[in-house]
């Protein structure tokens, strides 16, 4: 069973850094395209980052945030800089379905976190 636990999220300021942490149990980081995505209040889901053959970016992120992994902790990360009011969001991890070399839309993605939380006052 694979399960996937986000972490790192809070209440923070604009400017502020932020790392998120997403641990996961039951299927080998080492062999696994992950993503971050978010979920803006009243929004809907939207990509955020992938770590994969390479790395890609939502482009309102691509020079603030950085993706990254550890395989050995089987644990995937999202460094979020220089933060502003539009990264408030609940913030998600996911691993990408098998074959799917350049996942980018949610149905591209086979498990799920639960989230976590970043909200940036002003």
């Amino acid at each position: 069973q694979v399960h996937l636990v986000e972490s790192g999220g809070g209440l923070v300021q604009a400017g502020d850094s932020l790392t998120l942490s997403c641990k996961i149990y039951g299927r080998t980081l080492r062999t696994t395209i992950m993503a971050w995505f978010r979920r803006p209040p009243g929004k809907e889901r939207e990509f955020v980052a992938r770590s994969g053959v390479a790395a890609d970016y939502k482009a309102s992120v691509k020079d603030r945030f950085t993706i990254s992994r550890d395989n050995d902790k089987n644990t995937l990360y999202l460094q979020m800089d220089k933060i502003t009011s539009e990264d408030t969001a609940t913030y998600f991890c996911a691993t990408g379905l098998p074959g799917k070399q350049f996942p980018v839309l949610p149905s591209d993605f086979d498990y799920w976190g639960q989230g976590t939380q970043v909200t940036v006052s002003s």
